[in-house]
């Protein structure tokens, strides 16, 4: 199942990141380029650092430098983040590529890559809120809420991964078709963000 499989290299890149807790931190990816995980894992460090970058711009007491400094950091993992989504629907439309479609066949809202997407943030989610329902200093109370949280993010990540599997199986027998759109991003372009291209003038 690819759900499961996609999971457990979430989890692994999560993992690897807080052996070290330092958005400096380079990537050390295990997995050979030429392997389907080498992108999934490429994709929840680069969540897994994002997470931690808005952590830190929150901290009232940041320098406004700094913080500036952090928000093009912030935009330029936004922009790998997507290019990564896209190489792995790539994945996917080379590999149903000769999949017969059915007629009444119906695209689904959104691709698997980006559907993996919102599996790789739940790992996160689902990381961090049991460390807030497992931490010692915390109030029971505290720990009650958090738990209670990390209970329903435990039955969305089943729910998820259920869908992500349908969705998968879907397309491969026909009965779904997917198309992988370029997400155009215009606030990084110099050509189509006004404040960009007029300062060049």
């Amino acid at each position: 199942m690819f759900s499961k499989l996609a999971y457990s290299v979430f989890e692994q890149s999560i993992i690897d990141y807080h052996k070290y807790d330092n958005v400096d931190q380079p990537i050390s990816n295990p997995y050979p380029k030429e392997q389907f995980e080498h992108l999934l894992y490429m994709k929840n460090w680069i969540d897994t650092v994002q997470w931690h970058f808005e952590d830190i711009i929150r901290d009232p007491q940041i320098d406004p430098v700094a913080a500036l400094v952090l928000k093009r950091r912030i935009d330029a993992s936004n922009q790998e983040r997507t290019d990564v989504v896209e190489y792995i629907d790539s994945y996917f439309m080379q590999k149903y590529a000769s999949v017969k479609v059915k007629p009444e066949a119906k695209i689904n809202s959104e691709s698997p890559a980006w559907a993996f997407d919102r599996l790789s943030i739940l790992a996160l989610k689902i990381y961090h809120m049991n460390e807030e329902a497992t931490r010692a200093e915390a109030t029971q109370a505290h720990r009650d809420a958090c738990q209670a949280k990390l209970n329903i993010l435990l039955e969305q990540r089943t729910d998820l991964s259920t869908a992500i599997d349908d969705l998968l199986k879907d397309i491969e027998n026909g009965d779904k078709f997917m198309k992988a759109y370029k997400q155009m991003k215009m606030y990084n372009d110099d050509e189509l963000n006004p404040v960009l291209y007029q300062n060049k003038k």
